[in-house]
């Protein structure tokens, strides 16, 4: 397992969008069910993912959890993919 202060590792966090019927989306991630936030547009699903994050590690450092090692990628082992979202 992995701490919350880990500055030097980069991070892959898996999301879930969910369009809600109202519009906007609902946001989560199965590696981390705290997570929890959303947004009406991509870019503020973006801004509130970031802060959603902050959030999360304060709690996970406050409770003394590790942060489960399947978020953790290391760029110096060779090549990783990551994914992103925007608004075409």
């Amino acid at each position: 397992m992995a701490t919350a202060d880990q500055p030097d590792r980069a991070v892959r966090l898996p999301l879930i969008l969910e369009p809600q019927p109202g519009g906007g989306y609902a946001v989560t991630s199965p590696l981390l069910p705290e997570l929890h936030t959303g947004g009406d547009t991509l870019d503020e699903v973006l801004a509130n993912v970031q802060d959603a994050w902050q959030a999360v590690l304060e709690v996970y450092e406050e409770m003394g959890w590790d942060l489960p090692e399947e978020l953790f990628v290391n760029p110096a082992a060779g090549p990783f993919t990551i994914e992103t979202v925007f608004a075409a």
